[in-house]
């Protein structure tokens, strides 16, 4: 089922439409002589929205908002805002777009410390709304704001200040390369080598990188004598381009600017025309009061330390008192949608709706409610952002009953509900299988092995670096070079005999930081000389022997005779829909590199290398299911007895509920404890067997070992290695290491 679909499903709803009805025709001015900026939506607008249950309120309030004007959601906290607002991201993903508000300060209460990121989202949403007002009431760009009672107490530049002081530059527009300098200084633009942080700008010749308080990235202003050529967004790590833009607005920093001008509530600078959601308005007006009174009791302990001098800026300057926040909730229409409700003779909007059932895992219990579900004519929506998450759930229920049918919604949403009204039971699959849940960052960066500006930040001079052309020598700091009458940054590096060889800023992607054995010095290279290329042909061909050799290791180990296990069941499914973090890329990857490889008629020898905490444990306890599932036992071998028992208590809990034997062997056990595990896994009684080296004593024997997991290889001995390949000739092997270097591959 598509996002668009499940939403048409609300939007035909009698009552959702009707909802929609009143806040678009609360939306149109009631004068059309009037701006709409001044026309309040109607202080007698007072709607309440019972009975809704779960991720259910974003729906429909995704489903009924009227858009073509800002609509305001104003969460309990800060936790439930983030949820809420990426619910409305996954139901709307082409817009409008919705922007978190939070407080600036990193904690609640707490008036110290500022946080940058919280600072640069309340531009951003201020410039969006700003922007949003220009434009015409059908453009439907009015952004969708999810914020909470700590955010809504901090009050903002007033409109009037942010439109004098926002400077707006369009592709064409003739731009004075020095007075866009003055101009940035007097709004707190730090003029710096390399743009990488919100606040920076940097010129080189025709080229303005600025980063806005207002932007996610930094924009890169390319002029043709005084003459805006082309605008694009960057990425400031790597430099590369994002996508180019017809226009950019410049802001200043609004949390240190333009202090002497005149703040206002938040709800002052939205036009009256928008419509607030509130959770709880009680709620919001007692953490609004108090937040004021403890400002003003910091306030007055300054004061008083000060000898009475006033040094800080007045509570009422900064800060909203409860009282004129209610006075400012009368010039809006308001939508209440939580459990508690304070307006009366307010239209009610009557939802029937119930929980996600707790089904603990059990995929009977499952199965049985989704048929109850078809007999009640209700249809059953599992939303899972995952195609994987979802062919699990396919494969679990292809094996328990293949005539189940259930609609996949491939997006996440923060909890599950039923609703009766429309006979849709929606389900989450990080509830079903008791999953932990977080909104995800949508925009993500890869990072490369070349030189990034921030690193390039803290390089000093004398540091090694090496160039991918030129080879190994000393960073010697920034400098500026004349290319085709244009100033341009460079950087300089020194080579052996005091060769200097100056890099463009544009050639960056070309040098690295050295890397090598720490404490040894590398030889620098020489310019003009032949050394850097014979050296790197030499490494090639070392490389291609290396290679070589891996083939015909591994030539042979494929013609060795293997256990070629089974493709995967619904319970291999069921075991790894139940990890309660959402899997990684790699870790998926690696953990389907390393069915494919069981499933394959010669022995596996994968390394899987990754830093602690990354997951590598969890790829092996899916790799020793899969074994056990195919009849076939597990050793688990481990360098150290604490590891061993952290290992069997994890294995262990995530096998729980499955049917699969784990026990461990280390010194911790008696002689008689040890003897006896022994000769269950002689017996085959035991499925999974996890231990230190004593895993390699000649006493055990296994009825049929498939598996070999050896966790931090490089950490046995001589010895123990010497016994493991025996071991290891017809057996599986996974290697674990958070050691970058494949010693395994020897």
């Amino acid at each position: 089922m598509q996002v668009a679909d499940f939403l048409r499903l609300y939007r035909l709803d009698t009552e959702v439409q009707t909802l929609a009805a009143r806040l678009h025709g609360a939306a149109t001015p009631a004068d059309p002589a009037r701006p709409a900026d001044d026309t309040a939506r109607g202080s007698e607008l007072r709607l309440q929205l019972r009975g809704l249950v779960g991720s259910q309120d974003a729906v429909v309030a995704a489903a009924a908002a009227h858009h073509a004007h800002p609509n305001v959601f104003v969460l309990h906290d800060r936790d439930e805002a983030t949820l809420f607002m990426a619910d409305l991201r996954h139901l709307l993903p082409d817009g409008p777009e919705a922007l978190l508000f939070p407080s600036s300060y990193k904690r609640p209460y707490e008036f110290d410390e500022t946080e940058n990121a919280n600072v640069l989202m309340r531009a951003e949403v201020l410039n969006q709304l700003n922007a949003s007002r220009q434009l015409s009431a059908d453009a439907l760009t009015a952004p969708l704001v999810v914020t909470y009672p700590e955010a809504l107490s901090e009050k903002v530049i007033n409109r009037q200040s942010l439109v004098q002081n926002t400077f707006t530059a369009k592709v064409g527009d003739k731009l004075d390369v020095n007075f866009l300098g003055e101009l940035l200084g007097q709004y707190d633009f730090e003029k710096s080598d390399f743009v990488y942080e919100a606040g920076q700008y940097a010129v080189r010749g025709g080229i303005v990188d600025v980063f806005s308080y207002a932007n996610e990235l930094p924009y890169r202003l390319e002029l043709f004598g005084d003459e805006i050529e082309s605008i694009r967004t960057f990425n400031p790590e790597t430099q590369l381009s994002v996508e180019p833009r017809t226009s950019v607005s410049i802001i200043p920093n609004v949390q240190t600017k333009l202090l002497q001008e005149r703040r206002e509530s938040f709800l002052e600078f939205l036009p009256r025309t928008s419509c607030l959601w509130i959770k709880d308005v009680r709620q919001l007006l007692d953490i609004v009061t108090t937040l004021f009174d403890k400002a003003e009791a910091n306030f007055q302990k300054v004061l008083e330390e000060a000898g009475g001098m006033q040094i800080v800026s007045k509570p009422a300057d900064l800060f909203e008192a409860g009282k004129s926040l209610k006075k400012c909730l009368d010039e809006f229409a308001i939508v209440e949608f939580g459990k508690r409700f304070s307006f009366k003779n307010a239209q009610e909007f009557q939802f029937t709706a119930k929980p996600q059932p707790s089904f603990n895992k059990d995929f009977e219990r499952l199965l049985k409610n989704i048929r109850e579900n078809k007999i009640r004519d209700y249809t059953t929506i599992i939303a899972a952002d995952s195609v994987r998450q979802a062919d699990r759930l396919r494969t679990i229920f292809d094996e328990l009953d293949p005539n189940v049918q259930f609609q996949h919604l491939l997006i996440a949403l923060r909890e599950g509900y039923v609703d009766e009204q429309l006979g849709l039971a929606v389900y989450t699959d990080h509830q079903l299988f008791e999953r932990y849940y977080r909104a995800q960052e949508t925009r993500k960066f890869s990072k490369k092995k070349a030189l990034t500006l921030r690193e390039l930040k803290t390089l000093q001079p004398g540091d090694y670096v090496t160039h991918q052309d030129y080879g190994i020598a000393r960073f010697a700091g920034l400098t500026q070079i004349e290319i085709g009458g244009h100033i341009q940054e460079a950087i300089r590096l020194v080579y052996r005999d005091d060769d200097v060889l100056t890099v463009s800023i544009h050639a960056l992607h070309k040098i690295a930081k050295y890397s090598g054995a720490e404490g040894t010095p590398p030889t620098m290279s020489k310019l003009g000389s032949p050394e850097w290329e014979n050296k790197k042909k030499s490494v090639k061909k070392k490389v291609k022997d290396i290679a070589a050799d891996l083939i015909r290791l591994y030539a042979k180990r494929k013609s060795a005779p293997g256990f070629a296990f089974p493709k995967d069941d619904f319970l291999q499914a069921e075991l790894e829909s139940s990890f309660i973090w959402e899997d990684t890329p790699d870790q998926a990857k690696a953990t389907e590199d390393v069915k494919n490889d069981m499933q394959q008629p010669h022995p596996m020898d994968r390394l899987v290398c990754g830093d602690v905490g990354f997951g590598k444990t969890e790829i092996a306890i899916r790799a020793a299911f899969k074994a056990a599932a195919g009849g076939k036992q597990v050793a688990v071998l481990v360098p150290t007895t604490i590891l061993a028992m952290q290992h069997y208590k994890t294995f262990r809990d995530r096998l729980a509920n499955l049917p699969v034997t784990v026990e461990y062997i280390n010194r911790f056990k008696t002689p008689k404890q040890i003897k006896e595990t022994m000769e269950r896994v002689s017996a085959g009684k035991t499925d999974i067997l996890i231990g230190t080296h004593a895993l390699t004593n000649k006493k055990l024997q296994f009825k049929d070992l498939g598996l070999l997991i050896i966790d931090e290889e490089q950490k046995f001995g001589v010895k123990t290695k010497d016994k493991l390949k025996e071991i290891k000739v017809n057996v599986d092997t996974l290697s674990l290491s958070a050691t970058p270097i494949p010693r395994t591959l020897h």
